[in-house]
C-alpha cells in the first residue's frame, strides 16, 4: 500500500530499525533478509530525503529527523495493529498471545504469580514477559512496547489508563533474634541501625521510604543495597540489620525468613499498586482479558487481606 509516494510497508521497516539501532537486529525482527533490509533502508532515505542515521564507531546515531519520526511511526503502526488486525474476538484458550509487563519482584511474589498461575489454567499457550523497572516506563508505554506497567500509582503518569489492584503499607523488620530492634522503635533509633534497602534499575531509584528520606534532607545508615524486595530477608537474617519492606512480602516469607516486624517510625502513608497500559491497548481485547482477571484476582486478595494489616500491631 501506498500513502503519497511512501510504501506503507517502509514504517515497519523503519519502525524496527530505530528500535534496533542496528541493521542486522532490525532484519531478523521483521523476518526480512539483510540484502532486502539495505534495499528498504535506501527507499526510506530516499524518501525522507535524509540519511536516518550515521554511524560513530559501532554505534548507530539517529540523525534529528529519524528521532523525530519515531514517535509518530510507533503510533502509527500501534492504531493499524489494534483498530483493524487485532479487531477479531480474542479467545483464550487458543491464543498464544505473549504479555511484556514491568513489575517489581514484591508484585510477582505476592500478586501476580495468582495471575500466571490462573492463566495458565485458562490460556495454557499464552506466555509472559516480566521485567524489572528500569529507565522511563512511560516512554515505553507512549510506544506501546509494553502490555502492563504495574507500580505504585503515585509514580504512573495520567498519560495513560490504570486501575487499583492492592493498598499496601510498610513495616520495618529485622531477624528475630536481633535484640537491638525494640518493639517501639523511635525515629533516632531507625536512623542510627543498619539497614538494607532496595535501589531499582540501572538508574538506582531508591524505593518509597528512602525517597521520602531524602526529600527531607536525610540519611541512614546503609550498609546492604538490593536490586529487589525478594532479597532482604536473607539479608537480614541472623544478623542486627534492619529494613523497610511491604506487610505482604512479610506474610510471604514468614514460612521461610521468619521477620520481626514493628511499626515504622516515618510518617509515610499507605500506598496503592496499580496496574497501567498503553492508552493504544485501551480497546485490545487480549488486554481488556487480562485486566478483568487481574481485578478479579485482586478482588479475592482485598478479601484475604481484610483486617490482616490492621490486626499487624495488635
Amino acid at each position: 500500500m501506498r500513502f503519497k509516494g511512501l510504501d506503507l510497508n517502509l514504517l515497519v521497516v523503519l519502525d524496527a530499525l530505530l528500535a534496533e539501532r542496528n541493521l542486522s537486529a532490525a532484519a531478523r525482527r521483521i523476518n526480512l533478509s539483510q540484502p532486502a533490509m539495505s534495499a528498504a533502508v535506501a527507499r526510506l532515505r530516499d524518501f525522507f530525503g535524509d540519511e536516518l542515521f550515521s554511524m560513530s564507531g559501532r554505534e548507530r546515531i539517529l540523525t534529528p529527523r529519524a528521532a523525530a519520526l519515531g514517535p509518530a511511526v510507533r503510533e502509527t503502526l500501534q492504531n493499524i495493529q489494534f483498530s483493524f488486525i487485532s479487531s477479531d474476538p480474542f479467545d483464550p484458550a487458543r491464543s498464544d498471545r505473549r504479555f511484556r509487563i514491568i513489575i517489581s519482584d514484591f508484585v510477582t511474589l505476592v500478586f501476580f504469580e495468582k495471575v500466571v498461575e490462573r492463566v495458565a489454567r485458562e490460556a495454557p499457550a499464552v506466555t509472559f514477559e516480566l521485567m524489572p523497572l528500569d529507565g522511563s516506563p512511560d516512554e515505553v508505554l507512549r510506544r506501546g512496547e509494553v502490555d502492563f506497567l504495574i507500580t505504585p500509582d503515585v509514580f504512573m503518569s495520567n498519560a495513560h489508563p490504570r486501575v487499583a489492584l492492592f493498598h499496601e503499607r510498610l513495616v520495618c523488620v529485622g531477624c528475630p533474634t536481633n535484640k537491638q530492634l525494640p518493639r517501639h522503635l523511635t525515629f533516632e533509633r531507625y536512623m542510627s541501625m543498619r539497614h538494607v534497602c532496595v535501589r531499582f534499575g540501572r538508574l538506582l531509584k531508591p524505593s518509597i521510604e528512602e525517597g521520602f528520606l531524602l526529600e527531607h534532607g536525610l540519611k541512614r545508615r546503609v550498609e546492604v543495597v538490593v536490586q529487589g524486595f525478594s532479597m532482604i530477608p536473607p539479608m537480614v537474617s541472623g544478623t542486627a540489620r534492619i529494613a523497610t519492606v511491604p506487610l505482604r512480602l512479610v506474610r510471604h516469607f514468614e514460612n521461610t525468613f521468619p521477620l520481626q516486624v514493628v511499626e515504622l517510625p516515618l510518617p509515610l502513608p499507605g500506598f496503592t499498586e496499580a496496574a497501567q497500559w498503553p492508552a493504544l491497548h485501551n480497546s485490545d481485547p487480549a488486554s481488556i482479558w487480562l485486566r478483568e482477571i487481574m481485578m478479579q484476582e485482586a478482588e479475592l486478595d482485598r478479601e484475604i487481606w481484610t483486617g490482616v494489616i490492621s490486626g499487624i500491631s495488635a
